[in-house]
C-alpha cells in the first residue's frame, strides 16, 4: 500500500490549482538547496495577494500609525517654530525690566504695580558697557477718538530706540524723534488694528485724533503684525514724555526694554542691571532689587521645551497605534499559518527546508507593513500638507513644520514592527513536522 492512500481526504476549500505554482516553485527551489531572497519575496507576495481585503485590513493599524506620527510631528514641530517667531518679532537679545510687585496691607498688586523706576534710570542703564539700545517706557488705556469712530486702545510712551528694539517697522510714515520727546510733542504712532478702527479705508497719516482729550498727530502706521503676545496692533505709541505728562500726568516708568549687543551678553547684563538699579535705588547688596527681569533667551528656551514635550507626548500617542498594528499582523499571521498547514507540509514533504517557509512568512509580515508604512507616508505628508494651507484656501491654517526626520523614523519602526511581530508565526510555521500538517483537516 502506498503512502498516497493514507493521507486524508483534502479540505473542502483545498484548491490544487492555486496550489501548484507554488509547489512547482518550491521543487526546483529544494533541487537549488533553499530558496533566493527575491524568490522568496514572489512567493510571499502571492500569498498575500490571494487575499487582498484581508491584507488591506491587517496594513490599517500600521497605515494609521505611521500617518499620525508624521501629522503629529509636523503639528509640534510647526507649533514650536511658530512660538519662536512670535518671540523673535518682539526684538532680538532683548531684555524687559519691569517694577517689581507693590505691597498694600500685606497684599501683592501685581507686578509692574510699584512706582520706582524713573526717568533718571534710564541713563543709568544706558551706560552699562553690554547695553546697544534703552528704551523707557509708560503704559496704559485710554480712549482714541476720530472724528465719529473711537475704540479704547494701549497708549504707550516710548523713546525713538523703541521700533528698532522691538523691531517694529512702518507701514507708511515714520516715528517720532528725540526732539519730539524733549518737546513733549502730541505725535503718535498708531497699530494696524488702531488704523483699521479709526480710519478704515482713509489714509491715517497726517490725520489727528484725540487722546485724553487732547488732539495727537498720526506721524506713522505699523505693518500689521497680527494676534498674538504683545502684539502691536492694539496700540497708540506716543514720546514717553508726552504720554507721562501730557496724558497720564505721572512721573514713573512702567518699565524699560533693553538691547544687549549679543545673545551671549544678555545674562551677564541682567545681572549688571539688577545691581546697577539697586544702587540707583539706594538699596543694600543683600536686599532683593525693586525690579524684575525678563530674559527673552530664557522665554524662547521655556517655549522650546514645552513645545518639545508637547511633540514627544504626541509622537507617543501615535506611535501605540503602531504598536496595535504590529499585533494586528502577528494575529492574521497566525491564522495565515493555521489556514495554510496542509500547504506548509506538503512544501515540507517534497523538499522545502525551514529557512524557506520561516523567510516567506517573515517576508510577508515585513511587506505588509512596508507597504502599509509606505502608505502612511503618503497619507501623512498628505493630511500635513492640507493642514498647513491657508483657511481661505481650503485648509485648516495650522503651524505645520513638515521635515524628513518624522518621516524616516516611522517608516523605520513600521519596518520594525513587522519583522518583531512577523518572527513568531514565521517561527511557528518552520517549526511545524510536515507528517502532523499533511494530516491537518
Amino acid at each position: 500500500m502506498s503512502v498516497i492512500e493514507h493521507l486524508p481526504e483534502p479540505h473542502p476549500d483545498f484548491h490544487p490549482d492555486r496550489l501548484l505554482p507554488r509547489l512547482e516553485e518550491s521543487t526546483r527551489h529544494s533541487q537549488r538547496r533553499g530558496m533566493s531572497p527575491l524568490e522568496a519575496c514572489r512567493v510571499a507576495f502571492q500569498g498575500l495577494t490571494a487575499n487582498k481585503m484581508r491584507s488591506f485590513l491587517t496594513m490599517l493599524g500600521i497605515i494609521i500609525g505611521v500617518s499620525a506620527v508624521i501629522v503629529m510631528v509636523s503639528l509640534g514641530q510647526g507649533a514650536a517654530k511658530a512660538t519662536r517667531e512670535a518671540i523673535s518679532r518682539l526684538g532680538t537679545n532683548v531684555l524687559s525690566v519691569n517694577p517689581n510687585a507693590q505691597q498694600r496691607g500685606g497684599v501683592s498688586q501685581g507686578l509692574g504695580s510699584a512706582q520706582t523706576m524713573k526717568i533718571e534710570d534710564v541713563d543709568v542703564i544706558r551706560q552699562l558697557p553690554g547695553v546697544k539700545a534703552v528704551s523707557p517706557e509708560y503704559r496704559d488705556r485710554s480712549q482714541a477718538k476720530f472724528q465719529s469712530q473711537n475704540t479704547s486702545t494701549n497708549v504707550m510712551g516710548v523713546s525713538p530706540e523703541y521700533f528698532e528694539i522691538r523691531n517694529l517697522p512702518l507701514a507708511e510714515g515714520k516715528i517720532f524723534d528725540e526732539d519730539d520727546v524733549k518737546r513733549k510733542a502730541k505725535v503718535a504712532v498708531i497699530g494696524d488694528e488702531v488704523r483699521e478702527n479709526l480710519f478704515g479705508s482713509i489714509q491715517a497719516t497726517g490725520k489727528y485724533i484725540k487722546l485724553g482729550g487732547q488732539n495727537f498727530k498720526v506721524v506713522g502706521v505699523l505693518k500689521y503684525r497680527g494676534g498674538g503676545w504683545m502684539s502691536p496692533d492694539d496700540r497708540v505709541m506716543v514720546p514717553v514724555s508726552t504720554a507721562m505728562v501730557r496724558v497720564f500726568g505721572v512721573n514713573h516708568l512702567s518699565g524699560m526694554s533693553v538691547q544687549a549687543v549679543s545673545q551671549e551678553k544678555m545674562r551677564d547684563l541682567q545681572f549688571e542691571i539688577e545691581q546697577a538699579m539697586k544702587r540707583a535705588h539706594k538699596l543694600r547688596p543683600e536686599d532683593e532689587a525693586d525690579v524684575r527681569i525678563f530674559n527673552q533667551a530664557d522665554i524662547s528656551e521655556s517655549a522650546d521645551q514645552q513645545s518639545g514635550f508637547l511633540t514627544m507626548l504626541l509622537s507617543g500617542i501615535a506611535l501605540v497605534s503602531l504598536l496595535v498594528g504590529g499585533i494586528g499582523i502577528m494575529n492574521i499571521m497566525l491564522v495565515s499559518v493555521t489556514e495554510r498547514t496542509r500547504e506548509i507540509g506538503i512544501r515540507k514533504a517534497i523538499g522545502a527546508k525551514r529557512k524557506d517557509i520561516l523567510y516567506q512568512f517573515l517576508i510577508e509580515s515585513v511587506t505588509l507593513s512596508v507597504v502599509g508604512g509606505l502608505i502612511g507616508i503618503a497619507l501623512g505628508v498628505g493630511a500635513a500638507l492640507w493642514m498647513a494651507r491657508p483657511a481661505d484656501q481650503g485648509g485648516l491654517g495650522y503651524p505645520m513644520l513638515l521635515t524628513l526626520p518624522p518621516i524616516v523614523i516611522s517608516f523605520c519602526f513600521s519596518a520594525l514592527v513587522g519583522i518583531f511581530f512577523g518572527i513568531y508565526p514565521a517561527f511557528k510555521a518552520s517549526r511545524l513536522d510536515p507528517i502532523v500538517a499533511l494530516r491537518y483537516e
